[in-house]
């Protein structure tokens, strides 16, 4: 983790911003300035935002505080995006934020399709930085400026049917059928989302829950390297927002580590049905290359998406997942 100040430097810069821009495209530059630090690239974040700062715009305007008596109806109102992200500015100023995350998780999960899964993999970012280090003014900021957006964007899905599944996650994913119409927005496709392939549906014990997780964001990173083509951004969440799960869940009870692998699969598949393509296609990497050399690579390219997904490789660390980022770099257009 980033010893500098840059973090923090970078996130006090950003939070003079909204989480949206155009009303409904999300500011990345927070979940990928932590990517460059954890990654060794300090130096480079300002470098990056000052390319990345025409698409950011001003913070909203409040409407109306959000209280205990009040959040229900402002759950899912983007409107308040500015009036929950006070509110939890708040509570976290008030509370440990491991508390303020505990209460909240299991009221947000539901909800995290909402925003395409940014939202989510927001907090997952925030509360990586929050567990490795310093629990500084800018780091707490951050993770109620994505809790905040992610009650905002609140959006859950219809009760969904329980589709034949498979044994491995790998094998549930090749098992989404896609949805019937490939166009129209992420709200739009995710409405044509009726049924998705049982997996890991019977977990209940904990670490079995985590074993899981890692299981599933290994194997939709890994299928990025054949299917990216269908959305080179879409595909990106199949994987990370999954992911952002995963990270979070040494900071959650143990209670809520198997209702977090269900809402994980679900927001996986979905992206899955809704984007993936029929036909895969064979990809060769550029020959061997190391994981600095990899995330190297993906800050050069630059584009924010990008950078996420070889984050998430990283993690994961083996061949197929750096095949995976190096086919996003040669899919999506470099931020110039």
């Amino acid at each position: 983790m980033d010893t500098t100040g840059t973090l923090d430097e970078a996130l006090q810069r950003l939070h003079t911003s909204g989480p949206e821009r155009l009303g409904r495209l999300t500011n990345h530059a927070p979940m990928a300035v932590e990517a460059l630090s954890v990654h060794g690239q300090a130096s480079s974040v300002h470098r990056w935002l000052d390319l990345y700062a025409r698409k950011l715009e001003e913070f909203p305007s409040r409407v109306e505080p959000v209280t205990a008596a009040n959040w229900h109806t402002a759950l899912g109102d983007p409107r308040r995006a500015a009036d929950w992200i006070g509110h939890f500015e708040r509570e976290i100023a008030d509370r440990p934020w491991r508390d303020v995350l505990a209460q909240w998780w299991p009221r947000l999960l539901p909800g995290l399709y909402g925003g395409s899964t940014h939202p989510l993999i927001r907090v997952g970012h925030a509360v990586r930085t929050l567990l490795a280090g310093e629990s500084t003014a800018p780091r707490l900021a951050e993770l109620a400026h994505g809790l905040g957006y992610w009650a905002a964007r609140h959006h859950p899905v219809a009760e969904l049917v329980a589709l034949p599944g498979a044994d491995s996650a790998a094998a549930a994913l090749d098992a989404v059928p896609p949805i019937a119409e490939m166009q129209g927005t992420f709200p739009d496709r995710l409405a044509r989302v009726t049924g998705l392939p049982v997996w890991a549906a019977t977990c209940t014990d904990p670490d079995q829950a985590r074993l899981h997780l890692a299981e599933l964001v290994r194997a939709a990173t890994h299928r990025y390297a054949t299917h990216g083509h269908g959305d080179e951004i879409m595909l990106v969440h199949a994987a990370t927002a999954p992911n952002a799960v995963l990270r979070t869940l040494p900071a959650l009870p143990r209670t809520l580590w198997a209702p977090s692998l269900r809402a994980a699969w679900t927001a996986s598949a979905a992206v899955t049905a809704m984007y993936a393509p029929g036909t895969p296609v064979a990809f060769t990497p550029p020959g061997v290359l190391t994981p600095d050399e990899v995330f190297e690579r993906a800050l050069e390219h630059g584009d924010e998406h990008v950078i996420k997904l070889t984050d998430t490789a990283l993690d994961i660390g083996d061949e197929a997942a750096l095949a995976a980022a190096l086919r996003s770099m040669e899919l999506s257009e470099p931020l110039r």
